[in-house]
């Protein structure tokens, strides 16, 4: 467990806050590209670590991030007009490049230095992977380039991407991810259900006997340049065992395990909105084939990590309705009586409260990743704060380009040897 002083340092974000000031050292999502389609359309509200931020594509398709407040008064810049290669405050006429840089300043005498001094607070951009990507750390000449997460480097049709909501604390959502022990339960059909398999049942089916069977998955975790990857073996049929790999890059990107050779892979990256909510950049591609038109239906009506959302990408089973929690489903099929991989994540980190008080827990040996976890990105902030040690993750961008995956192994084979069988790499890298 942690103290209450350590589970403030994991889950508080704030611009003067040691793990918000680590966060922003590294490139973050802060919107879709889909959500700023075109030049000289709207703005769009962006709340970002508790930072309120606005966004547009000028006349030239540039994209900017300005702070939302008018350095004149405050005024909300949502509210302005997007206008020949910049946005316009509608209150005094204030008017802001990509940049920040005042174009115009109508009610300001020409020759006063304000034309020379005055810039609205503005962050870097960058459109990768079709996401909008953003630096937030202290202003600099050269700055990271972005991750090369394997999603941002398959062609486009390779891949989909899309975003939810989730009304928790980020780091109970990449603690989810973490924990491969809790598939025994909270994905699985009920027992009178699973009782039924047939023994000589496909392949999926077998891959849910074997965690059904063993709810103790033992834990191997290996540090890289950028985080881990961690192993859980169980056991599988006579003389093999099964193993789902997760991939933990910093500060926030996460992927699922389950994915065997051919299989479309999971991802997914977390920005906080606040301490209280987070936005779940969600991802699948594909490195050997392009997603066709069935399976991409199939993702947008939520399969796997990525929920059955809204066109506000809000969830449709959320915590203002239960997750359309069905108890006759609970009584006689399921552990969760909630439709939807994704559905049941949602449902259980958003059971623990809008941010877990972490010194109550009891943790056990099958929380081992995400005890590693706690550690490597506190430990992070610590250094920045600390001794001012800047992290040299956002600088090593090929080491984020990583896969996690399943794979059957024989009873006697280590995790070194299942991750060279998997990936033909010591540490799950796609190169």
């Amino acid at each position: 467990m942690l103290t209450v002083e350590e589970n403030d340092l994991l889950t508080q974000t704030g611009a003067d806050t040691p793990m918000g000031q680590y966060f922003r050292r590294f490139w973050q999502p802060v919107a879709l590209v889909e959500e700023l389609p075109e030049p000289d359309g709207a703005p769009m509200r962006i709340t970002v670590m508790g930072e309120e931020l606005v966004a547009f594509r000028d006349t030239e398709g540039k994209l900017g991030l300005l702070d939302a407040r008018c350095p004149h008064r405050g005024a909300n810049l949502f509210f302005g007009r997007n206008e020949e290669c910049g946005l316009r405050c509608v209150y005094h006429g204030w008017k802001f490049d990509v940049e920040g840089k005042a174009m115009d300043l109508p009610n300001i005498p020409p020759g006063a230095r304000h034309h020379e001094t005055i810039r609205a607070k503005s962050y870097p951009t960058r459109e990768w992977g079709e996401v909008v990507w953003a630096y937030m750390g202290p202003p600099a000449d050269v700055l990271p380039e972005l991750p090369r997460l394997e999603f941002c480097v398959v062609d486009a049709p390779n891949r989909y991407v899309t975003k939810q909501l989730v009304d928790c604390n980020w780091a109970q959502v990449m603690e989810g991810d973490l924990d491969t022990a809790h598939f025994s339960f909270l994905h699985m059909p009920a027992p009178s259900v699973a009782s039924n398999e047939n023994p000589d049942a496909p392949a999926d089916a077998r891959r849910l006997r074997w965690i059904r069977n063993d709810p103790i998955p033992k834990f191997t975790v290996l540090p890289h340049d950028v985080g881990f990857i961690v192993g859980g073996v169980r056991a599988g049929d006579e003389g093999e065992n099964y193993w789902r790999i997760t991939q933990y890059t910093l500060p926030a990107h996460g992927t699922g395990p389950s994915t065997f050779p051919g299989e479309t892979y999971f991802g997914f990256t977390l920005v906080p909105i606040t301490d209280e909510s987070c936005w779940m950049y969600c991802y699948g591609w594909n490195p050997e084939r392009t997603i066709g038109g069935e399976e991409r239906a199939k993702l947008e009506q939520g399969h796997g990590i990525i929920a059955n959302t809204g066109a506000d990408y809000v969830p449709l089973s959320n915590r203002g309705n239960d997750y359309l929690i069905d108890r006759e489903n609970q009584r006689n099929a399921t552990y969760t009586g909630v439709k939807g991989l994704a559905e049941q994540d949602l449902m259980i980190q958003e059971s623990q409260g809008k941010r877990v008080d972490r010194s109550l827990e009891t943790l056990t040996a099958t929380d081992a990743a995400v005890v590693r976890f706690r550690r490597t990105v506190m430990d992070g902030a610590r250094d920045l704060a600390g001794a001012g040690t800047e992290p040299a993750a956002p600088w090593q961008p090929e080491a984020y380009c990583v896969r996690p995956g399943s794979c059957i192994a024989g009873n006697n084979a280590g995790f070194d040897e299942v991750l060279l069988q998997r990936f033909g790499d010591p540490l799950g890298r796609a190169g």
